[in-house]
């Protein structure tokens, strides 16, 4: 064991190298797909090209004849394996619109990706081949794609619901009207929020091991709620909860796409009850851009009023989401979690937002990276550019008229929530000095000046976000079918090593090493003496998962607590062996001591094996040394921080090249510097790429046109700039840690900063929008367009000229 003297160091706080990546970097990994089962069966799933059709007629009889198949199924051959459909756990209205969204399709396709009929063969490959010969009549039927086309409910994706509109939820606070009626200056933009499709490194994987004697199913899924599943499979397919475990082994990313319940899993549990044999099915890339989820596609129209000396008054927000053709786990609830952050870290009197969800044929969308808080910071943040153009002022110094100050908090916004700290002028400081605003704005006058091609541009971001996911009575009110609890389960193992069970579920973020530091300065053990255990629920049959930022906030919170929890139970036991009342025994840095004799002690490593041995307890005590708690955040946390970017846009052709980017984030108190840098790393490469590359697009047919990820373009390491990254420290008042979450915070605050670079460096030529992504084309177009409208001459433009 570790001397009591070189554990005097804290873990928390510390950069120490993540547990997690020998076995990552050496090939020891366990995913989904490396399962290997005796007598094991593979799936292969036939998905509709069309994106609304009848199925006339399925006939799966010339499939059965192919080499290797073993069974083959319609929709209607496995009809009576499902209890109930898919679930929706997310009801965010009374009167929602919840279409029946069974796992394989019997009588409509509704999105091109649709399951139409699955194949089980002996290989994945005679699997594949066999769907080629399942016989299907489709009787097209009109898709719609547009969300307000789709809203005119003259071309219907669900006919026996007479609508394409999912719920109406609205939130108001203040007198909006008064707000806008007596303000000097109203700015009203539509910005699109364009379809996302998430890129893990690992696409999904379903592997299902039944014990048929006795009834029991194991099921490995790439998931990130393992939880969730065993719940909702359990319903889906009537089969007892205590008689399904799920596993999620080594999961390669999940940016909230496998935060979901999935029609593959219920697909394999059905067939592996069927046949009584193992099965796999295993997702390839362009199956992965079709039938998971997809992220974003909202249209934002939104009114901001404010005073002639740049005070915010008033907010309004329309928002139209697509909720694509059925509703997946969460669907309906994704962009609410935007209605409370639109104000962001701003003061203001009156607030307004509606959001109505909406029907199209098109893969359903749900959470990915950010999950609602991304598109109401891009808004926010792209609209105070606006509004500060409007007024002829430095857009950094309207939002420093506007912010919530230091002093002010806790402070509760116009959208409801409270806000219990922050320091906004801290992070902004540091990120302007990191960032050299003030000689950038002098170097963008001058290329101003001089007409030059290359014109700079700076965007700001000012973000904050709410993330934790809880607490459960929040959630409840909010009418989501889950809470926001975690639990945790700490144990002495009698050699003094320590075992920490969490129901949080990683998949990449380094939970083993932020856990493990928490654990081991609570307990005062080495690093090295904690593992975790997670991802199964056989050996953490309590928990919530991963999502939401929730993993530290919440879920490393409770094993801090867990951890002290334990601590008082091995209190008593000290007082025994060191013959003293327990309200003398103090603790500190895993020693328990007799308070006023410092010769009188023990470790508590050392003291595990003397309870396991059990010779010797205090009388009518239990031999136990663990101890479990189940934490519920009082609050959401408010992480927050400042963006800044720098591009250079190119007004001959279009080229955007980002020259500079820095951030300063305050994420509370930091466990792991290396494992929050890694994740705004992480963060600010996808919000940038929603800014400047990726897109999903339909055509009029609702089919993906972008469909494989030569036609999605996804960055690389040669597309993303170096990053300039600090941090502030702010810690939470509403847990013991002061943590808040951190792995969504980067995607937030990201986009808007490029976008507003990128329009900042040609604004002064007639441009006020540019969609996103903001492509070399869509950029030159729009210089290309206001030169027009301003009279500029434009002759030498298509010679590659200067404009």
């Amino acid at each position: 064991m570790t001397d009591v003297a070189e554990r005097s160091e804290a873990n928390v706080g510390r950069v120490l190298h993540r547990k997690e990546d020998a076995k990552l970097v050496t090939g020891q990994s366990t995913w989904t797909d490396d399962i290997q089962l005796p007598g094991m069966l593979h799936i292969g799933v036939l998905r509709s090209p069309m994106a609304h059709a009848r199925l006339a007629r399925v006939d799966v009889a010339p499939a059965l004849e192919q080499p290797g198949v073993v069974a083959a199924y319609s929709g209607a051959d496995l009809a009576d394996e499902w209890v109930m459909g898919l679930p929706c756990a997310w009801p965010v209205t009374e009167d929602m619109v919840a279409p029946d969204h069974w796992p394989v399709a019997t009588d409509e396709v509704r999105f091109a990706g649709d399951t139409v009929a699955v194949v089980v063969a002996r290989d994945r490959f005679s699997a594949a081949d066999a769907l080629e010969h399942v016989d299907v009549d489709y009787e097209p039927l009109e898709p719609v794609v547009d969300m307000e086309e789709a809203l005119r409910d003259e071309v219907l994706v669900h006919s026996e619901h007479g609508t394409n509109k999912c719920f109406v939820w609205p939130l108001e606070t203040g007198d909006v009207d008064a707000a806008f009626s007596g303000a000097d200056v109203v700015v009203k933009r539509r910005y699109i929020q364009q379809r996302l499709i998430p890129n893990a490194i690992e696409p999904r994987a379903v592997v299902v091991d039944p014990t048929t004697a006795s009834g029991e199913y194991t099921l490995y899924s790439a998931t990130q709620v393992p939880h969730f599943v065993r719940i909702q499979m359990a319903l889906v397919l009537g089969i007892p909860e205590h008689r399904l475990r799920v596993v999620a082994p080594d999961v390669g990313g999940g940016f909230g796409s496998k935060l979901n319940v999935y029609a593959e899993e219920a697909i394999a549990l059905a067939v592996a009850r069927r046949l009584g044999r193992p099965v796999k099915w295993t997702e390839t890339r362009s199956e992965n851009y079709q039938a998971t989820i997809h992220g974003r596609d909202q249209i934002q129209d939104i009114e901001i009023a404010a005073s002639s000396d740049g005070v915010l008054r008033g907010l309004r927000i329309d928002l139209k989401a697509d909720m694509g053709a059925y509703l997946q786990l969460l669907t309906p609830g994704i962009p609410l979690l935007g209605a409370f952050m639109y104000c962001g870290i701003y003061k203001m009197d009156a607030y307004s937002f509606t959001c109505t969800g909406v029907f199209t044929d098109k893969t359903p969308t749900d959470a990915y990276r950010g999950a609602g808080r991304p598109e109401a910071t891009f808004a926010i943040e792209r609209i105070m550019d606006d509004l500060a153009a409007e007024l002829g002022v430095d857009p950094m110094e309207l939002r420093r008229r506007n912010w919530i100050q230091h002093s002010e908090f806790p402070y509760d916004t116009v959208a409801g929530l409270t806000y219990d700290t922050g320091n906004y002028e801290a992070a902004t400081d540091r990120a302007m000095e990191l960032f050299g605003y003030d000689e950038l704005r002098a170097e963008q006058a001058r290329r101003r000046e001089s007409g030059d091609r290359v014109q700079l541009g700076i965007g700001i971001s000012t973000y904050t976000e709410m993330c934790g996911l809880a607490p459960s009575r929040v959630l409840g009110s909010l009418r989501y079918g889950a809470g926001g609890w975690e639990a945790a389960t700490v144990r002495l193992l009698p050699t003094g090593k320590v075992e920490v069970v969490t129901g949080i579920s990683p998949h990449g973020q380094g939970h083993e090493t932020g856990f493990s530091q928490i654990a081991a300065d609570a307990l005062g053990v080495d690093f090295d003496d904690v593992d975790i255990l997670h991802g199964d629920t056989r050996v953490a049959p309590t928990g919530l998962d991963t999502y939401g930022s929730r993993s530290l906030a919440v879920g490393g919170v409770a094993v801090h607590k867990a951890a002290e929890r334990l601590i008082d139970k091995m209190r008593r036991f000290a007082a025994h062996e060191l013959e003293a009342a327990e309200d003398d025994i103090e603790f500190d840095r895993g020693t328990f001591r007799v308070r006023g004799d410092p010769d009188s002690s023990t470790t508590i490593q050392d003291l595990s094996l003397s309870v396991f041995t059990a010779h010797d307890l205090p009388e009518g005590v239990d031999p136990s040394t663990a101890a479990e708690y189940v934490f519920d955040p009082e609050n959401f946390s408010f992480p927050h921080g400042t963006h800044l970017c720098a591009v250079e846009v190119d007004t001959d052709t279009g080229a955007v090249h980002v020259r500079n980017y820095t951030c300063v984030d305050d994420c509370g108190t930091i466990v792991n510097p290396q494992l929050v840098e890694g994740q705004i790393h992480g963060g600010i490469t996808q919000g940038m790429a929603q800014a400047l590359w990726e897109e999903a697009i339909y055509d009029e047919l609702g089919n993906l046109t972008t469909g494989t990820i030569v036609d999605y373009y996804v960055p690389g390491a040669p597309d993303v700039p170096h990053f300039t990254t600090d941090t502030t420290q702010t810690p939470a008042t509403t847990n013991p840690l002061g943590v808040k979450g951190v792995g969504e915070a980067g995607t937030i605050a990201s986009t808007p900063a490029v976008v507003n670079a990128v329009l900042d460096a040609v604004r002064h030529l007639g441009v006020d929008d540019i969609r996103m992504p903001c492509s070399p084309e869509r950029v030159w177009r729009a210089v290309h367009d206001a030169g027009q409208q301003t009279g500029q001459d434009l002759s030498d433009d298509t010679a590659g000229g200067r404009l």
